[in-house]
């Protein structure tokens, strides 16, 4: 199956440096350009969302700026990823784009192989934050707040599943890392996140990081 890769960059330069680079994530990938959000949103239309694994959205773009973009596509396409990728990296800018529903957040200062790590674990179904944001949070957390479990009432069992939820691992992964049917690891998910009062993963990987007055055990 030929991975497929949609990028939203305005400036020519900087979106074929990006395509050239979003070829060494694997041999024989198609990598399609759209310099703003009308020009992506027709190429959707015209090939379907099926046909991409995965959109790369730059937040300063002209006409409908890269948040807006982003919530156009989490309506029209909620099955495809879409990892930001902005010279905004700013805690609150990530914020946005995370509770926007984005997959990932990526900094254009950051390496090229931290870029194409960060894709790969999305692919794979996971979430990608900046370390600097986790870095933030993980301080924040060991400093103040009530346990995670005590502030939204969780049970032993859904903590046991939050942590490598939050980690970014996979249904799949949770349950053969507990020894438990994927059934199994779906249902606490399903509770975890209406406990949460969020609606993804992303939005509870980020109310985690977050929120000021909850810190996970030790």
């Amino acid at each position: 199956m030929v991975l497929r890769l949609l990028v939203i960059e305005d400036h020519a330069l900087v979106r074929e440096g990006l395509l050239q680079a979003l070829g060494k994530l694997e041999r024989g990938i198609v990598c399609v350009g759209a310099q703003d959000a009308e020009e992506a949103l027709w190429l959707l239309e015209s090939d379907g969302d099926d046909d991409y694994d995965l959109c790369l959205l730059d937040l300063m773009l002209p006409g409908l700026n890269g948040m807006g973009c982003l919530g156009v596509l989490r309506k029209r396409y909620p099955a495809m990823p879409v990892v930001v990728i902005s010279a905004l990296d700013d805690p609150a800018t990530v914020t946005r784009a995370m509770r926007a529903g984005a997959s990932g957040f990526v900094s254009k200062s950051s390496p090229g192989a931290e870029m194409l790590a960060a894709l790969r674990q999305v692919l794979a179904g996971e979430v990608y934050l900046p370390s600097s944001l986790r870095d933030e949070s993980s301080a924040r957390r060991g400093r103040r707040g009530r346990s995670l479990q005590e502030h939204y009432m969780l049970s032993a069992a859904q903590m046991r599943v939050l942590e490598p939820l939050i980690q970014g691992k996979t249904n799949r992964q949770i349950a053969d890392l507990l020894g438990i049917s994927e059934g199994t690891v779906k249902i606490h998910v399903s509770a975890i996140l209406k406990l949460l009062n969020v609606s993804n993963r992303s939005q509870a990987l980020l109310l985690v990081s977050q929120h000021k007055s909850i810190r996970l055990p030790a």
